[in-house]
């Protein structure tokens, strides 16, 4: 049993809430402005209990062999689940967090310290100022998980930003996004689109009813240079406790139709949720 106390703060964007899972001794489910951001285990780190973030991960074990270091740049933040995840599978890999909110970071670090050694480095700083700065071929993977309160911010949602990832990844990197939308799909439409333009390989991950427009809900896409092994991947989200569905090829390509990358000009950022749609249950 968890017998420790909620800790709150507000920090340069929010307001951030650490809240005990009374089920597990020292794990802790983030809330900001009241919408839920990340749950971290402490004493398991490979334990993701959202389901965007069993995705990431389902991806980041089909793609890149348990136990081998890979350089990781993460776009975003929150409690850092993934990170910590990434040091506990794949011990040596070097990490780079981008969050824009110093105040958060330090809450995180100060409340749920990570481990030793881990080879995390965080930084506070703008995600689309830090990637068009990173070095060229840097990164094996990327993933980006950036929402200003519930939306992801149009600088992150252009395809131009979409020539920068692909710039800072190596030829074989990765890159992963969470995302959110719901039918008629304009903004995750507009995403495929944006990363069609850089990578020869996209796929689309989320449960069947978000993809059949019965709701508002995460979809994680995946865009690399070459071809992942969907199968897989498919067999890891279809045992999940909420199954999900990989799109990839010519259904996709049906799901993006005529939608044209968006340029920053007119880039827009993600839809507002409707309420209730990552209430806390």
């Amino acid at each position: 049993m968890n017998d420790s106390i909620p800790v709150a703060r507000t920090t340069d964007y929010g307001f951030a809430k650490l809240m005990p899972d009374v089920d597990r001794k020292r794990a802790w489910l983030l809330t900001v402005d009241g919408a839920p951001q990340s749950y971290v285990d402490l004493d398991e780190p490979t334990h993701l209990e959202f389901e965007y973030a069993r995705r990431l991960g389902h991806v980041l074990d089909t793609v890149v062999d348990a136990g081998l270091a890979v350089d990781v740049l993460h776009l975003g933040g929150g409690a850092l689940t993934l990170p910590r995840y990434v040091a506990a599978t794949r011990p040596g890999s070097r990490q780079d967090v981008v969050e824009a909110d110093r105040g958060l970071l330090e809450l995180i670090v100060e409340q749920l310290p990570l481990p030793e050694g881990a080879g995390i480095a965080l930084h506070a700083a703008d995600a689309r100022a830090w990637i068009e700065a990173a070095p060229t071929a840097s990164a094996d993977i990327l993933v980006a998980d950036v929402f200003g309160g519930s939306r992801v911010p149009a600088q992150l949602t252009s395809v131009e930003y979409a020539r920068e990832a692909a710039r800072v990844l190596r030829r074989g990197g990765v890159y992963l996004a969470n995302l959110a939308d719901a039918a008629p799909f304009a903004f995750l439409r507009s995403q495929l689109a944006n990363f069609a333009t850089e990578f020869e390989e996209l796929a689309l991950i989320a449960e069947p009813g978000v993809l059949r427009g019965r709701r508002f809900g995460n979809a994680v896409l995946v865009a690399s240079h070459h071809p992942v092994d969907t199968a897989a991947l498919a067999r890891r989200t279809a045992s999940d406790a909420f199954p999900a569905r990989v799109e990839q090829g010519a259904a996709l390509r049906e799901f993006i139709g005529g939608a044209r990358p968006a340029r920053d000009a007119d880039a827009v950022p993600s839809p507002e949720p409707p309420d209730g749609a990552f209430g806390i249950g």
